[in-house]
């Protein structure tokens, strides 16, 4: 570390800087109270779409019995053909959310197929749908759990470092200034007793 300048110029520097310190840290503050409410807000969505799949499910499973019955080929029944995304800001941060998804439905006979094969290709296009929204909010959660430990960094620099290494840097400064202005007035004084000793 470069050596500290016990000057009024280094003086004037350091109370500018930590003026700006005090300045920054609130807001920084700020943009991590708000990236942890979103990532309070999004592990709320996570649990709901988790808990909306997991009901789907067992919805689907009982509405249609029929499933079990393995000699009906439905694998592949509905295919994920593009997947449309967005992006929202949060607090400076860009944080993925799905807009829509396009499902192709492969063909099949209307009437080699039991009815309610097309009941099935609702439900499991429904099911797709929730199952990549929950998959994006798994991915928002992690792009806002980087962006809090990032900015929580620079808290904690602002807090723990810069502002009391400035604060220390001026006190230093200040004494030494101190101890500078009575050295000169102790020996101005000691000068002119030399002086007035001088004449007499």
């Amino acid at each position: 570390m470069a050596r500290l300048s016990l000057n009024k110029a280094r003086l004037a520097r350091e109370t500018s800087d930590l003026a700006m310190y005090r300045r920054y840290l609130p807001a920084l503050d700020l943009k991590r109270q708000q990236l942890m409410a979103a990532r309070a807000a999004t592990r709320a969505r996570i649990a709901a779409l988790a808990n909306e799949l997991a009901a789907h499910v067992e919805t689907v499973g009982a509405r249609l019995p029929m499933l079990a019955d393995r000699g009906i080929a439905v694998a592949g029944l509905v295919q994920v053909t593009a997947i449309h995304r967005g992006a929202r800001n949060v607090a400076g941060t860009p944080v993925p959310v799905l807009d829509d998804i396009d499902v192709a439905v492969a063909p099949y006979g209307y009437l080699t197929r039991p009815h309610w094969v097309d009941r099935l290709v609702v439900e499991l296009t429904d099911a797709l749908r929730l199952r990549l929204a929950l998959a994006v909010e798994h991915e928002a959660l992690a792009v806002l759990d980087a962006a809090i430990a990032t900015v929580t960094r620079r808290v904690n620099l602002f807090e723990k470092v810069l502002i009391p290494r400035a604060q220390a840097n001026i006190r230093r400064i200040r004494i030494a200034l101190g101890d500078m202005e009575r050295a000169a007035v102790v020996t101005s004084k000691i000068a002119k007793r030399k002086r007035e000793g001088a004449h007499a």
